[in-house]
């Protein structure tokens, strides 16, 4: 699969039906990965994870931090996180995660070796043992791992059509992450970003717009759905359909247009 995405994202945008335009995580009922000499869990990169299905545990081995992620929940981490994975229920657990910078830049393997080794994986923070929840302000302050809700997006509405609207989890200058709504009837303003843009869709149907393209400009995203729109390329979303369609997106390295 990774030649014929890297052929499509050549052109204005990607369409994968059925596949994943950003890495998919996939782990067994009670499954986990954890961190060895060879395969260390630290990069270079921000990190956001969406969870999909299960209930998904992240835990930084350093701190002792562990987080309980349910589904359509995320959690962001930045980079020199060291990070596990683990599935909390019998049920399998699939999270969507957005990486940024990309592993082509040096910030995965090569950048977790040169980082210190965490031979004593911890999972619980003992410091805190005795005072909680009295130490709750505390413990936010120094996390490194943020699990977020809807309740804790930073939140926008379209500057035409205030039936779309749109959360971000997190937003470095590396990575920004979010997800995004539009009301059946309605369609954004145009959009463009100074960074690559994945999308996946998780319900309802997304009609996107790609009005410089040569060719097909529509293209009707359903669940399960990834789309590439590159750096600089104007889209708009719309739905033509009777239910409210909804999509997680990354966009790497800038959200906004960039400066005239």
């Amino acid at each position: 699969m990774g030649r014929r995405n890297d052929r499509l994202r050549r052109r204005l945008d990607l369409r994968l039906d059925g596949q994943d335009p950003s890495a998919r995580l996939r782990l067994p009922g009670g499954g986990s990965f954890k961190h060895s000499e060879d395969f260390r869990t630290v990069f270079g990169a921000d990190e956001v994870l969406y969870v999909l299905s299960g209930t998904y545990g992240s835990a930084n081995p350093e701190t002792g931090e562990v987080r309980v992620v349910k589904a359509g929940e995320a959690v962001f981490f930045r980079k020199d996180t060291w990070h596990h994975g683990f599935s909390l229920s019998s049920e399998p657990v699939k999270v969507l995660e957005y990486f940024a910078p990309p592993p082509s830049t040096g910030t995965s393997g090569a950048y977790a070796r040169t980082r210190p080794y965490v031979s004593e994986p911890a999972y619980r923070q003992d410091k805190f043992i005795g005072r909680w929840p009295l130490a709750a302000a505390e413990e936010k302050a120094g996390a490194t791992m943020h699990v977020l809700r809807d309740a804790d997006m930073l939140w926008e509405l379209d500057i035409e059509d205030q039936g779309v609207m749109t959360g971000l989890f997190a937003s470095t200058e590396h990575l920004t992450a979010g997800k995004t709504t539009v009301l059946p009837g309605r369609k954004s303003s145009i959009q463009m970003h100074s960074g690559d843009e994945c999308l996946y869709v998780l319900s309802g149907c997304l009609n996107v717009l790609t009005p410089d393209r040569d060719g097909q400009v529509w293209f009707e995203v359903h669940p399960g759905d990834g789309f590439f729109v590159p750096a600089g390329a104007r889209h708009r979303y719309a739905n033509m359909g009777g239910e409210p369609a909804v999509f997680v997106f990354g966009v790497a390295p800038g959200y906004l247009p960039a400066a005239a």
